[in-house]
């Protein structure tokens, strides 16, 4: 196809025609993007390294970590054993009736504490005097004829030794005085019997404590087969907990309870941040539950402000023992790797750390007792021990006193916060003590 002057439109250029250079030129293009790709590659790889180094100087080789430093002190550490337990009253009475007979009187309000001895109910009385009346009467008449019987019995024994009377007869009224004598007590006991009824009529509490809700209203008769009973009483000084620990702490509370000791028992609230009570540990129960591998424990209170309820859930801490003269430090500077338990300790120039294998004690708090390995005095590593292995290089923050802990930690009582011992600008974190292996 050709246009009016003869130009060709719309045609390829034959094999006698130059071609036009795209494709010559988009290859040159395509190589210059790699090759600029490989250079700006290059650059940044080989750059990377001078930055960190300049931007973050205390993660290069060799640049000194901030950490934060806590010193090993001589103090008091309490041993102490936690478990769960439940408020248990020494005495939870169901109070019934003894009697039955008509609901005339009740001597209580609900929630209202009664001492042993108190009123609590008034049965109707009436039916149990008349019975006790005529048990009366009947021991009346049958001490009459015993009276007779021994009379006649005294005769018979006159006109027999007068050869007057015949033996049988003698022994025949000797059986009737018998006889008159068994009617005689039964009759006695008939007697007291009502009398006991008449005593039932009028309840009383049988121990002292809180009055529950009522089972029973005025009006009902009342029997001696209800299950629920009339009211339910329940003991709350003293009060007990009930607690359980596991059997490999047994040795350890025997080794104290055989010596005479009196092992002190502090309870908290479900949350353990609210303290309920003190008292002592009371007994020990007689075996161990060998489906849960535990001992039962019982610890008594005075529960003078009735902070203690029954069947309410509680934390108890029982004291074992107090280790004198410890070596304390943060649990949070202990690590656990394959070296056992350690500490990065700060050499004297406090500016590198070495690690130190310790025989780690009991914990208080956030305190642990160091058995062997550190003496007081000793710096170790509490905050930033992530990043840390032998022969690091550390930095002490210049707001962290001088010997790692704050002035408030020199005191030497075990129960001292373990956030007094944190001596970096940041408190540690509970995973510095986790899981750690020497680097």
């Amino acid at each position: 196809m050709s246009d009016k002057d003869g130009t060709l439109i719309g045609r390829a250029p034959g094999r006698g025609e130059p071609s036009r250079p795209r494709g010559k030129w988009r290859g040159r293009l395509i190589w210059l993007i790699v090759i600029a790709a490989l250079a700006a590659g290059a650059y940044f790889v080989l750059r990377k390294p001078a930055d960190n180094g300049q931007k973050n100087g205390h993660h290069g080789a060799g640049a000194a970590l901030p950490v934060g430093v806590a010193t090993a002190r001589k103090g008091d550490l309490d041993v102490t054993l936690t478990a769960l337990g439940t408020v248990t009253p020494l005495a939870t009475v169901t109070v019934h009736t003894q009697i039955a007979g008509l609901l005339l009187q009740l001597g209580f309000t609900e929630g209202q504490m009664v001492k042993a001895g108190d009123f609590l109910a008034q049965i109707d009385p009436r039916p149990y005097q008349a019975q006790l009346e005529q048990y009366q009467g009947a021991l009346a008449r049958d001490q009459a004829l015993l009276t007779d019987a021994r009379l006649d019995l005294k005769r018979y024994q006159t006109l027999v030794a007068q050869d007057s009377l015949a033996r049988q007869t003698l022994d025949t009224q000797a059986a009737t005085v018998k006889q008159d004598e068994g009617v005689v007590k039964t009759d006695e006991a008939q007697v007291n019997t009502a009398r006991l009824n008449l005593l039932y009529c009028h309840i009383t509490a049988p121990v002292t404590g809180r009055v529950g809700l009522r089972q029973v209203d005025l009006g009902n008769y009342v029997q001696t087969s209800d299950a629920n009973g009339l009211v339910v009483i329940t003991q709350l000084q003293p009060m007990s907990v009930i607690f359980v620990l596991p059997e490999d702490n047994i040795t350890q509370i025997l080794k104290r309870t055989h010596t005479g000791a009196k092992l002190p028992v502090t309870i908290y609230d479900r949350s353990q941040t609210t303290k309920l009570a003190t008292g002592v540990l009371d007994t020990i129960d007689n075996q161990i539950d060998t489906t849960t591998g535990t001992l039962k424990l019982r610890a008594l209170f005075d529960n003078k402000d009735l902070m203690l309820f029954p069947n309410q859930f509680v934390n108890a801490v029982l004291l074992v023992d107090t280790m004198h003269d410890a070596t304390i430090v943060p649990s949070a500077g202990v690590q656990h790797g394959a070296p056992g338990n350690f500490v990065y300790l700060v050499k004297p120039d406090n500016a590198t750390v070495t690690v130190r294998v310790v025989k780690t004690g009991p914990t208080q708090g956030q305190d642990i007792a160091i058995l062997d390995g550190l003496a007081p005095g000793d710096k170790i590593v509490t905050d930033g021990t992530d990043k840390l292995k032998e022969g690091a290089k550390i930095t002490i923050p210049a707001e962290q006193p001088k010997d790692g802990a704050p002035a408030d930690a020199k005191n030497t009582k075990a129960d001292a916060p373990a956030a007094d011992n944190a001596t970096g600008s940041d408190a540690p974190h509970p995973h510095h003590h986790g899981n750690k292996t020497q680097q």
